[in-house]
């Protein structure tokens, strides 16, 4: 059997992940036993919500310990099958996390036909962080024609589909990003109304002159500064989807400074604002809704994506630290083999 690499939480991160929390292990692949399948990792999604299965920090989902493979969404190809349900070299989405190969027995699998799109599309404008959009712009946010949508990290790979979904629905969108380059890209390739970069100095006036009529729907996937410009915007009855936070996931304590709960909630009275937290498993009835309207809007050029492949599973732990940070441009992806 072949090698199967993994990579580990060697070490519970605290702060900021390091190179040497991560571990690799080379392990022999496992035998499909009956019923099960022996699936190859293609691609490996790396996305902002592995940092918080790091940590012990009660959540929606089990937290990693020391030792466990890093989770994450694959595409993979079976290798050998003893479910009636796979033969070897179908393309399947999966959830095999950081390695190499994996056993199952095929109820976590979904085919995949190569002829509709790219395989690594699945994990991305056709997968998980394109549903997470849908779901959340169209569920939370309820955009009408002729607002302003506001939505952080705006190239990332949900803020990214959130601004054409908009757009789509006939409202503005405006994205918040790290740096010009990113910034013209959403003018230029992805077609939002204005951008503004949240490095610059005055950020908070410019989004202010950005947003005109105010905001009528913030995605939220940042919160720290980006949450701070936003804010004093919102206007009555505004909503907001609160997908991530990624400025706080290296937090170690509460943030310093005076306690603005108070402030906050005075205003979601006075402006009545919805702001709900929700995971892309909320609205798992929405699926076919998402399947159908993405591919049509893909094929029909209305939404376009940008992938950052990294190649090599040894590079995944850098390219992940590396994603926090900022670095990534684009959906990233890890090509595995």
């Amino acid at each position: 059997m072949p090698v199967n690499r993994q990579v580990t939480m060697a070490v519970r991160p605290v702060g900021e992940p390091k190179l040497t929390d991560f571990g690799i292990v080379d392990a022999q692949a496992p035998s499909p036993g009956p019923g099960q399948v022996l699936v190859k990792t293609l691609w490996l999604s790396l996305d902002p919500y592995m940092r918080g299965r790091m940590s012990e920090a009660k959540s929606y989902a089990r937290s990693l310990q020391p030792g466990d493979v890093i989770v994450g969404g694959t595409v993979g190809q079976v290798e050998a099958s003893n479910n009636n349900a796979f033969k070897p070299g179908d393309i399947v989405l999966g959830y095999a996390g950081w390695q190499g190969y994996y056993v199952t027995d095929g109820s976590d699998l979904r085919k995949i036909d190569p002829a509709d799109a790219p395989i690594q599309s699945h994990l991305g404008a056709l997968g998980m962080p394109g549903m997470t959009a849908y779901t959340g712009l169209l569920n939370i946010g309820q955009p009408k024609a002729g607002e302003t949508v506001v939505v952080a990290a705006a190239t990332g790979a949900v803020g990214a589909l959130v601004g054409q979904i908009a757009k789509i629905r006939g409202a503005r969108a405006v994205g918040i990003a790290g740096g010009p380059e990113k910034c013209k890209f959403l003018i230029d390739e992805l077609g939002f109304d204005a951008a503004v970069d949240h490095r610059d100095p005055e950020m908070k006036a410019k989004l202010k002159a950005a947003c005109p009529d105010g905001i009528d729907v913030y995605f939220e996937n940042v919160g720290g500064a980006v949450w701070d410009a936003v804010f004093p915007l919102l206007n009555d009855f505004a909503r907001i989807p609160l997908c991530g936070l990624i400025a706080h996931y290296n937090d170690t304590a509460v943030p310093e400074g005076p306690d603005r709960l108070p402030g906050l909630m005075r205003q979601a009275l006075t402006k009545r604002l919805t702001l709900r937290g929700f995971i892309v498993s909320d609205f798992a009835a929405d699926g076919p809704a998402f399947q159908r309207d993405m591919s049509q809007w893909i094929r029909e050029g209305r939404i376009r994506y940008r992938e950052d492949i990294v190649e090599g599973l040894d590079k995944a732990p850098e390219a992940f630290i590396g994603l926090l940070r900022g670095k990534n441009f684009g959906k990233l992806l890890v090509k595995v083999a």
